[in-house]
């Protein structure tokens, strides 16, 4: 699988773009505070500053087991990404959000501004396909998603995954807040544990190839069954 090493910015009809104003704010400084706000007004705490840094310890166990062509879904501002082209590695970065994809690319990364339900390149031959930092929630039905990242991957690819801290299966309508009165409008999302994961992979036609945690990040890495 080759990726174009140079940078490709586009938008796919009907992509919805995830940029709420305070989203945006927040890639433009690279800090937050920015949040996940539910109906019942729970907050999630969205890691920015982590987003907009070099990768850390637990994101080079992700990129330690990255093979051959890789497509990191909801790519964010391009940490990984960059990290892999750095690495010589032909690499591809989908995001919703044009800010995001700007940055990407500004970082050295490869990056298309689409949703990952868009038709995309080089679907069926990505060797690994990612999904970071809680991207597992895109759409809000990790059934669809997982099923979408079968069809992208190659049929001897793998899938990595990074779920939530503990053991949940919420599906539920949010939408993006500063926290200090600023915010976006509502989408669907979703959380997964990796006990959900797993049975929802499994009925997707994946299965467990690992496991791990670095200090309270957890991953999971799968393959075709």
């Amino acid at each position: 699988m080759r990726a174009a090493r140079t940078a490709v910015v586009g938008t796919a009809s009907g992509a919805p773009e995830w940029h709420a104003d305070p989203y945006t704010d927040a890639l433009r400084t690279g800090r937050g505070p920015l949040f996940l706000r539910r109906g019942d007004g729970w907050l999630l705490p969205l890691e920015v500053e982590r987003w907009c840094a070099p990768p850390d310890e637990a994101d080079a166990t992700v990129l330690a087991r990255c093979r051959g062509g890789v497509l990191d879904v909801g790519c964010g501002p391009g940490r990984l990404v960059a990290a892999l082209a750095a690495r010589g590695r032909p690499t591809l970065g989908i995001d919703v959000s044009r800010h995001a994809v700007d940055r990407t690319v500004r970082a050295g990364g490869a990056a298309l501004c689409r949703s990952v339900f868009d038709p995309l390149p080089g679907e069926g031959r990505w060797t690994t396909v990612l999904l970071i930092d809680g991207n597992i929630g895109i759409g809000g039905d990790p059934s669809a998603l997982l099923t979408r990242a079968l069809e992208l991957a190659a049929p001897d690819g793998t899938l990595i995954v990074e779920t939530a801290g503990m053991d949940l299966d919420e599906r539920v309508v949010v939408r993006v807040d500063d926290g200090r009165g600023g915010h976006g409008t509502p989408f669907p999302w979703a959380r997964l544990g990796s006990r959900a994961l797993l049975a929802y992979g499994g009925r997707a036609g994946w299965e467990a190839v690992e496991q791990w945690r670095v200090d309270e990040r957890r991953f999971v890495q799968l393959r075709r069954r």
